[in-house]
């Protein structure tokens, strides 16, 4: 009887699995079935779990496809962190890949010729400095003022069960950083495009035609776990849930294990040595990390693979604990931290209030009030309520 409710209770499980909108191939078929389609993708544009291709599979399918885009990291994924890109031929269809993340972030004329139909089809983890949400925009700029529709496949947020953070100040404005978000926006992709167009934030306020395709069985609260890593050094779970709370250590001199087998798992410096006992060496990895922070250097700090990152969503909150504990047992706190700290919290002010010494209440106080207005306008945009 235990072993019947125990089969039950998985299958039912299953069930309510999150279904990506790609792999509801059916639905969105006949809407491409005639078109001339560009594809923004990459590694993470799979279906079901073979993980097929969602451009192959469509090939398959008699799919006009013309051409690939690629974000940051490249279409197959293995290109390292910043990474310059060239366009290319993809070795596998054959088809002209369009990088996005070379000389251009923004698609030009004669990268949409021949285009009338544009898939967005990328996996998101959720924050604001995450390149791809500023690649959608870019995306959906250059096919609002060419007139070309963009079908946005939606994936489900493996971060989407909270919002929080400072709100960006559009002076600091970069390609980690372009709208005035918090660091932790809550959303999907599909309904992040949503709020690109309904808050005007396209050039000259111009509307991209949105046609949007909903993940099945999802709520935000809903746990996700991917199928496939989202960028070379997001290559766990536990790193992608770690990832809001411990990208501004990229902001400093310290290393987050970029190098190591636990990139986003593991805080550290050499000017630590004899305050932590925990240890670990970046080194050189081709196509991960060519050249990581602090390379072929012994650095004291904290591993995080560990963690029961289940605080993390009972919470709700970014965790600025261990930021602001770094910073006071860094012996030389005038080189903590980097000019890019100012880009990844969106403004100084962050920086500004851990040198003074702010509690950490102090600085989820000065979020407000225009975290809970973002919370507000957000509401408008969510296809998942």
């Amino acid at each position: 009887m235990m072993a019947m409710a125990d089969t039950a209770a998985k299958a039912e499980t299953a069930a309510a699995a999150p279904i990506p909108a790609a792999d509801q191939v059916s639905m969105y078929l006949n809407y491409l079935k005639g078109k001339n389609v560009g594809m923004l993708i990459n590694q993470t544009s799979v279906i079901g779990s073979r993980k097929v291709p969602v451009v192959d599979s469509l090939l398959r399918l008699g799919i006009t496809v013309r051409k690939i885009y690629g974000p940051e990291h490249g279409v197959r994924g293995n290109a390292a962190n910043g990474a310059t890109i060239d366009n290319s031929i993809d070795p596998v269809t054959k088809l002209p890949v369009i990088s996005l993340y070379g000389k251009h972030f923004k698609p030009t004329p004669a990268d949409l010729k021949g285009i009338n139909l544009m898939v967005f089809d990328v996996q998101d983890v959720g924050t604001r400095f995450y390149t791809y949400i500023s690649t959608l925009h870019y995306v959906m700029e250059a096919c609002a003022e060419n007139n070309i529709e963009l079908v946005v496949l939606d994936r489900p947020n493996p971060n989407g069960y909270f919002v929080d953070g400072p709100i960006l100040d559009t002076a600091f404005r970069s390609f980690v950083g372009m709208h005035p978000i918090p660091v932790v926006h809550g959303m999907t992709i599909a309904e992040y495009a949503q709020m690109i167009n309904g808050e005007g934030w396209l050039k000259g306020a111009i509307k991209c035609k949105l046609k949007l395709f909903k993940v099945a069985n999802y709520t935000h609260a809903t746990p996700y776990v991917l199928p496939v890593n989202p960028s070379p050094n997001l290559n766990s779970a536990q790193s992608i849930l770690l990832y809001p709370h411990i990208c501004f250590f990229e902001g400093t001199n310290l290393s987050l294990g970029r190098g190591t087998p636990d990139p986003f798992q593991v805080v550290g410096s050499p000017l630590l040595k004899g305050k932590y006992s925990y240890s670990f060496k970046p080194v050189s990895i081709p196509g991960v990390s060519d050249n990581p922070p602090l390379k072929d250097q012994v650095c004291y700090g904290i591993s995080l693979k560990d963690y029961n990152t289940d605080t993390l969503r009972k919470t709700g909150r970014l965790n600025l604990a261990w930021l602001i504990k770094f910073y006071k047992d860094y012996p030389d706190k005038e080189h903590f931290f980097i000019p890019y700290i100012e880009r990844l919290a969106g403004s100084k002010k962050l920086k500004e209030q851990i040198i003074a010494g702010k509690t950490e209440a102090e600085i989820r106080q000065s979020w407000e009030p225009g975290l809970s207005q973002f919370k507000a306008t957000r509401a408008k945009y969510l296809l998942y309520k």
